[in-house]
């Protein structure tokens, strides 16, 4: 059955104790993990805090930069990458997230051919921890630092020719959701996906994400969560909010008005 989770993003200001405790009280009864809040406050006191708290785990975000865009080599974000795989499955979180890495001058052969040998390699050990790997893409107006994923079909192809059943889709709202065909494309990718990122927008991104409070943007999301439905989606729906009006925002408001957001449009 599907739930309704916040990611740790939104509240961006709060550590990891505050935001299991305040998603508790305003009714949420999932959280995707943020791994620098979960660092900052101790993994093993993390875990142990999620387990007696009954609060589940929709996604940990995230692993990867195979591409070296970030200064890494292709190994150390291997490696960090079986660590945090490892660290879902002590989690029991229903995902890993995974972004590739910006292109980082390499051609598009060549980064595709480091993502596919990094992703086939992750996936060996995911699948022995019965983890779930969650690819993203992103749109093209503001990928340029985490993905060279910028469409859902070079996504899909990408998958294919890793041919892992542990490899599945993150789909973001706010980034796909201003396609013409977007209803087609989820209800045809809803097996496929992962997790479902919550955002809402008053325009596509350029260079930074600007998102805005559920419903309050012009995203079909009412639209696309019915979709997403019909094609059999039943995981997690995730709220992931950033931008100049949600750094400002009071985040208890916010999760008051995501609940509510969110109960409109499964109701609709």
């Amino acid at each position: 059955m599907a739930r309704l989770s916040m990611n740790e993003m939104t509240t961006y200001r709060w550590s990891f104790e505050e935001d299991v405790a305040q998603y508790q009280i305003a009714g949420f009864r999932a959280m995707g993990v943020w791994r620098q809040k979960l660092s900052d406050y101790g993994e093993e006191k993390g875990i142990d805090l999620l387990h007696e708290s009954g609060m589940s785990v929709s996604s940990l975000l995230w692993a990867g930069g195979f591409t070296g865009s970030d200064g890494r080599s292709f190994r150390d974000s291997l490696e960090d990458a079986f660590e945090a795989v490892r660290l879902t499955a002590a989690m029991s979180a229903a995902c890993l997230v995974v972004y590739t890495g910006a292109r980082a001058g390499h051609t598009h052969n060549h980064v595709r051919r480091l993502v596919r040998d990094a992703l086939k390699e992750i996936c060996s050990l995911a699948s022995d921890l019965e983890v779930r790997l969650a690819i993203e893409p992103m749109h093209a107006g503001c990928a340029a630092e985490w993905t060279f994923l910028t469409t859902l079909d070079d996504t899909l192809a990408l998958m294919d020719k890793v041919g892992h059943p542990s490899l599945q889709l993150v789909f973001d709202t706010y980034h796909f959701g201003y396609q013409d065909d977007v209803l087609e494309q989820v209800e045809r990718l809803a097996p496929r996906i992962a997790v479902v990122h919550l955002g809402d927008g008053k325009e596509p991104p350029q260079k930074e994400q600007n998102r805005c409070r559920l419903g309050e943007g012009n995203i079909r999301l009412t639209e696309i969560v019915a979709a997403l439905v019909r094609g059999g989606y039943d995981g997690d729906y995730e709220v992931e909010l950033m931008g100049e009006d949600i750094e400002t925002a009071c985040y208890k408001s916010l999760l008051d008005q995501s609940m509510r957001a969110y109960m409109a449009l499964v109701s609709a």
